[in-house]
């Protein structure tokens, strides 16, 4: 069974507003074993949308759309369908009493334009809503020669979209399916310390299109996630299979592994000061203090980060020392005595000190007890990932000395 995801509002395609209802809905669509397919985003034009469902409905077999069945005139989402499928609207009685009485109990009269909201498609049934006045619609519709296609209208107000699919549409599709329904999980692997093509040559054959589990990988300012995705009658089927695929990811791929699921650098860096009781304090410049940032948001980063400075770009009399790696590993003990921790960590990235070639050079360097050890790193990609790459770089070294210990 397949899933189409309709996205509808100018608000959306314009810009001004980012479509989180679509992620919500496809991950519990996936949950229920069902695949989504397509994400459509349309604006608030009746042709556009009658295009869009019409499209869904020979390629979908789940319709999902959220939008568009407010009361005024660019709330087109009825319309749309009615025209999509070729029935009339007629209004229902019941759901005009109903938004009449929400009115009443807040002590207003309804506006005429809320009558609206009281029309449906001959032949759709009424999701009820109980937060709000926009009723959604539940709809089948007859393909030729194939299933039929079934639609689900939400409002998009996430908080009424959520408790509404959970109270009606969850429930019908659920029965849809039936209890053999497959089950659809993912696990995700973080990866950091190589590009996204030398990663993928250490996993030969397993980013192959057709492979079961399949495997996906996906790149966000420096960091590699690689999705690895199965599908079975249980939870518990599905990821049994995954858990083979993960293992020889595990083994291909060694410390370059940080974590699964939401881990990021900053989490698995915690974890392990944590567990050999050490404590961390940070020099930075050229990344606007995004390690002491990362660091110090994480609940209980007190147990383990002491605090940091941030030295910016020539505003601070020392700057000059630390474009050189011997001024940034000066800088990491000095930041280390200053603050009492066991490690001190200093970071030194200026976009002004470059190579011939055009490419960024960045110094790192973490001190200890016992020694201090430095890096000397260069960085050729676009200028907005920076930061977060030389951030993401000095995290990854304590981790590493950390695993050491």
């Amino acid at each position: 069974m397949q899933a189409e995801v309709i996205s509808i509002g100018d608000e959306l395609t314009s810009g001004q507003r980012l479509d989180t209802n679509s992620q919500w809905l496809s991950q519990h669509l996936a949950q229920l074993g069902i695949r989504v397919l397509y994400h459509t985003t349309v604006g608030d034009d009746l042709t556009a949308n009658v295009a869009v469902f019409r499209t869904a409905m020979e390629r979908a077999d789940i319709i999902v759309a959220t939008g568009g069945l407010g009361p005024t005139a660019d709330d087109l989402t009825r319309q749309a369908i009615a025209g999509a499928i070729g029935h009339p609207l007629q209004l229902d009685e019941q759901v005009l009493a109903y938004i009449q009485q929400r009115f009443f109990q807040h002590g207003r009269n309804m506006p005429d334009q809320n009558r609206s909201q009281a029309l449906f498609p001959a032949g759709s049934q009424v999701i009820p809503n109980p937060d709000g006045t926009a009723p959604g619609i539940d709809v089948v519709h007859t393909r030729a020669g194939k299933a039929t296609s079934r639609i689900f209208a939400l409002p998009g107000v996430p908080a009424e979209m959520r408790q509404m699919w959970h109270d009606s549409v969850e429930p019908a599709l659920a029965e849809t399916v039936g209890p053999q329904r497959r089950v659809i999980c993912h696990r995700l692997i973080k990866c950091f310390g190589v590009g996204e093509s030398h990663l993928e040559e250490m996993l030969p054959d397993l980013i192959r299109r057709g492979r079961r589990p399949s495997v996906g990988i996906t790149v966000h300012k420096a960091t590699i996630t690689l999705r690895i995705t199965a599908d079975s009658t249980t939870r518990e089927a599905a990821l049994t299979e995954i858990a083979p695929t993960v293992a020889i990811i595990r083994d291909k791929l060694g410390t370059l592994i940080f974590g699964e699921e939401d881990d990021e650098l900053e989490h698995a860096v915690f974890r392990l000061l944590s567990q050999h009781a050490l404590t961390l304090a940070t020099a930075e410049s050229g990344t606007l203090g995004l390690v002491a940032e990362r660091m110090g948001h994480l609940s209980g980063a007190e147990q383990v980060f002491r605090g940091g400075i941030t030295v910016m770009d020539n505003s601070a009399a020392d700057a000059e020392s630390l474009r050189t790696e011997a001024g940034v590993t000066t800088l990491a003990s000095k930041v280390r005595a200053d603050f009492g921790s066991d490690l001190g960590l200093a970071v030194g990235a200026f976009p002004r000190l470059r190579d011939d070639d055009g490419s960024d050079n960045y110094f790192l360097a973490l001190a200890a007890s016992d020694h201090v050890q430095s890096a000397h790193h260069r960085f050729a990609g676009h200028p907005d990932i920076r930061r977060e790459r030389s951030a993401k770089q000095a995290l990854d070294m304590v981790r590493l000395w950390a695993m050491d210990q």
